[in-house]
């Protein structure tokens, strides 16, 4: 078996691995995307075994048919698994860990001030941005999850949790298991395998997804939309713990490098701080804490394992994109745009106004005054950018656009001086993404069939430590704040709802409006275990 660090993209020069041990206590997923297996299905559980029989006997008859893969190098064939705070529940989790975890999981994505946060719904109203009827699928976390038991808390932190309404869909999940091979066959089978091994224990798969990885001939991964995806990611560090390949540590140290504890929990953070994760009562003779088979006691509560250390928060979001309307929108907006411009300016396409709503182009290559930004040494979009000296007032790459908001760098800084400071606080809300797309293929975007009725999307999977600070402050505060940038009521021309998009330009400012071309199916806050917490579970 191929035992090389695991890596997002096979491009072992821009690689980064866990050392041992911890690399067998890390869920592959952490380390890699699996690029090597381009087939994948995630199945979404629900547990309908009773308290009376927790039902832990599942999980030790998957590891035989299915196991979760490590992040000590590929396997021929990859799993991962993630649980909602509610299938924890079921799994019989006791009150006492389960309030340990930090809010945002507890509550789940679907309460009420969270929906609002994440711009999915307000008072009674679904927001455009998500399909009609709402969400189809979600944990159900119960309303009053964190004050299910009466007793004495120690690690509940306040008295009013809860308070408001929590929306509940059709479709119930207790954890997602996401499996990963070479070819569709493969997956097939493999997933009627493991579809068959559960259903004895009352698990049951109630929504699946095909997750495709596509490589063109032009080596481009893309999303539905044609657009080049998966470019800029954060890179972790830790002294010897996380090694760097010299090409990336050369080339990104200065922009996408975050402290390893915004990703897995346990490990210092961007705070200097280590990043909190939940416990179980108990005690352990692993002193070094990465024994991929036993917890470590927690490093500050006595009498408490550390459940959380290696493990991740896992958010979910199911997106469908609808391919013909974003392209026929396009053709509207450059339309528009081409009637309004004053005589002798030269005319745009909906290619041109797709990739000022992207902030790339559909290679991946960064736009700028006059032109991209060249591709590095390797041939490669170059990722290794700052704005503030580049691109500062949005010439080339819209303030406003889907790249600046996403991950604005140091392109907030007021004045110089201040550049590093907000590059350097831009990082502390860097998520590390796994997701891929689903649904059918589509040859030329460009040309979508507005009536084909086929579902096509993105399941959107980021890793982070600190939800609240990372993926909720990234879609409230940047992707979906109306006053981003200097900008006045505009959102993410991509995954915001409809509205005004500005196009900066040395002589004046194009604004087209924009429309919802990407919808939320269903999501949730799921918790990644690392292996020794999995190993833990099966003793329940």
């Amino acid at each position: 078996m191929d035992k090389r660090p695991l890596t997002d993209d096979a491009r072992d020069s821009e690689s980064w691995a866990l050392a041992p041990p911890h690399n067998k206590n890390v869920q592959g997923l952490v380390v890699s995307g699996f690029a090597k297996q381009p087939s994948a299905r995630a199945l979404f559980l629900e547990f309908n075994f009773d308290k009376d029989h927790k039902g832990c006997g599942w999980l030790k008859a998957l590891t035989s048919i299915a196991p979760i893969t490590d992040a000590d190098g590929p396997d021929p064939r990859c799993a991962a698994l993630g649980f909602t705070w509610s299938g924890l529940s079921k799994m019989g989790l006791d009150a006492h860990s389960l309030d340990s975890f930090d809010r945002p999981f507890k509550e789940g994505m679907f309460q009420e001030d969270r929906l609002r946060r994440l711009g999915d719904r307000r008072g009674n109203t679904w927001s455009k941005t998500v399909i009609d009827g709402g969400p189809q699928w979600s944990g159900n976390t119960p309303l009053d999850a964190a004050a299910h038991d009466t007793t004495a808390r120690p690690f509940h932190t306040t008295t009013d949790a809860h308070t408001n309404v929590a929306i509940t869909t059709e479709i119930t999940v207790h954890a997602l298991l996401l499996l990963y091979a070479d070819n569709e066959t493969d997956v097939d089978e493999w997933t009627s395998q493991v579809t068959q091994c559960l259903a004895p224990y009352r698990v049951t798969v109630v929504r699946k997804l095909p997750l495709t990885r596509t490589r063109p001939s032009d080596g481009i991964e893309r999303e539905h939309f044609g657009f080049a995806d998966g470019i800029s990611q954060p890179i972790p560090f830790e002294k010897d713990v996380v090694t760097l390949s010299q090409t990336l540590a050369q080339r990104h140290n200065s922009v996408h490098l975050v402290p390893l504890g915004e990703i897995l929990m346990g490990h210092p953070n961007g705070h200097g701080e280590l990043a909190t994760g939940p416990v179980v009562p108990g005690k352990s003779a692993n002193v070094s804490g990465c024994d991929p088979e036993t917890l470590r006691p927690h490093p500050r509560g006595e009498g408490f394992l550390d459940f959380g250390f290696n493990g991740s928060y896992m958010v979910v979001r199911e997106l469908k994109q609808d391919v013909a309307q974003f392209w026929n929108s396009m053709d509207e907006c450059a339309d528009a745009l081409n009637k309004s411009v004053n005589a002798g300016t030269p005319p745009v396409n909906a290619d041109w106004v797709a990739s000022r709503v992207m902030g790339r182009d559909r290679n991946g290559h960064l736009l700028c005054p006059g032109g991209v930004l060249p591709a590095d040494t390797s041939g490669r979009p170059d990722n290794a950018f700052r704005f503030f000296d580049r691109d500062k007032m949005g010439y080339g790459c819209p303030l406003g656009s889907h790249v600046r908001r996403g991950n604005p760098r140091d392109g907030l800084a007021p004045s110089a001086k201040d550049k590093d400071l907000l590059l350097s606080a831009a990082n502390h809300h860097r998520i590390l993404r796994r997701g891929r797309k689903y649904g059918p293929e589509v040859t030329d975007p460009r040309c979508a069939d507005p009536g084909d009725p086929g579902d096509r999307g993105l399941l959107f999977i980021c890793l982070n430590t600190d939800i609240g600070r990372q993926f909720e402050f990234i879609q409230q505060t940047w992707i979906l704040n109306p006053n981003f940038a200097v900008l006045h009521n505009e959102t993410d021309p991509l995954l915001g709802p409809c509205g005004a998009f500005t196009i900066p330009d040395a002589q004046l400012r194009k604004i087209i409006q924009v429309k919802s071309y990407v919808q939320m199916v269903g999501g949730e806050y799921f918790f990644l275990p690392s292996i020794a917490a999995l190993r833990y579970l099966e003793t329940l």
